[in-house]
């Protein structure tokens, strides 16, 4: 219990460092509009892009299986590491097919969405409420992406915030399995 506890959130760790790897944008010239264009275009430019997100994908998909562990043996916790990995899939798609990338992140938000309201089933009181407030801001932050796409209008603003809520989400979910590990048991 103990190795898949680290192990999930040196993984974790690893994930969310890696899916960052966006904000090098700050520091690189890539001719990539912070304000327009949305953080996928980054992708099209310095291959760093591609590889940090290629190395969130693998850290993602490898997470899965020890958080698999650590959660309590019923569906909802089972989902909850299912998405993980699941996440972790899509996001190698979106590195190795970054013209799909719009698609791609609309399946990668069904997917976040999903695994929060698993965590909002089984997580908790306490931390029920990060799951909930985190659910509320990636269904905002997915419909603002939407609706600036639409308005052709600071796509480039929303799908960076988009990119900051999911890192944090799963942040909180890999400080969850290692500070407060679950029950092996169903909730009565």
């Amino acid at each position: 219990m103990r190795t898949a506890r680290i192990a999930s959130a040196l993984l974790m760790g690893v994930a969310v460092l890696a899916y960052s790897g966006w904000l090098l944008e700050f520091f690189l010239s890539t001719g990539v509009s912070p304000v327009h264009d949305p953080a996928s275009a980054l992708l099209a430019g310095p291959p760093v892009f591609r590889v940090l997100l290629a190395v969130s994908g693998v850290a993602f998909v490898l997470a899965g299986p020890p958080l698999h562990r650590l959660g309590p043996v019923q569906w909802s916790a089972r989902l909850s590491s299912i998405s993980v990995s699941a996440f972790g899939v899509l996001v190698l798609l979106q590195a190795a097919y970054p013209e799909r990338s719009d698609l791609l992140s609309s399946l990668l938000s069904v997917v976040l969405v999903a695994g929060v309201i698993s965590l909002i089933l089984w997580w908790p009181p306490g931390w029920r409420a990060l799951a909930v407030a985190g659910l509320a801001l990636v269904l905002a932050t997915w419909a603002a992406v939407v609706l600036a796409r639409q308005l052709d209008a600071y796509e480039g603003v929303f799908t960076r915030v988009q990119l900051v809520v999911r890192a944090a989400l799963y942040g909180t979910g890999g400080v969850y399995a290692f500070v407060k590990p679950a029950p092996r048991h169903a909730h009565r």
